[in-house]
């Protein structure tokens, strides 16, 4: 038995990966931002640090990073999947290859998470490091997808 996708379906559904990206391009920076004022909360004393305590920024950080990975992963399957299914193929290209390290960079990064929570300096740095370069690549995507979509809308 085979199920034949319809082909509105195929055509619009090219659109929702690079929506669900850009989406993550944002949380990923609100999740930088939530990620520097942990640190300012970790060298502040007295009064400002109880004001900064006061925001969180230490769990925050943690459930946008978790759901950054989790959405990141579902929606780079997601917009693999839609490319074959549309062509028959995927197209080994650069921004393929930045999506799948940025996956990997995410997952490694997200694994650090215990590590830093029991104080290790250089599971922290990585994960900043790491953090650092996916959101680099991460702007370097948002440019070549918006070139893949432009392509795809004119043979439309």
């Amino acid at each position: 038995m085979s199920l034949e996708i319809p082909a509105s379906v195929k055509v619009w559904s090219q659109f929702i990966h690079p929506t669900v990206m850009w989406v993550l391009l944002a949380t990923a920076i609100y999740a930088l931002y939530l990620g520097i004022q942990v640190i300012r909360t970790r060298n502040a004393e007295g009064e400002a640090k109880k004001e900064l305590i006061k925001g969180r920024y230490n769990i925050r950080h943690y459930q946008i990073g978790s759901l950054l990975l989790a959405l990141m992963v579902v929606f780079t399957v997601f917009g693999m999947g839609v490319t074959y299914i549309n062509n028959d193929k995927l197209f080994v290209q650069p921004h393929l290859l930045v999506g799948l390290t940025m996956t990997s960079l995410i997952a490694t990064s997200a694994a650090l998470s215990p590590l830093m929570q029991k104080g290790n300096d250089l599971a922290r740095y990585s994960h900043i490091f790491l953090n650092v370069v996916l959101l680099g690549f991460f702007g370097w995507q948002a440019v070549s997808g918006m070139e893949i979509l432009l392509r795809i809308i004119s043979k439309m």
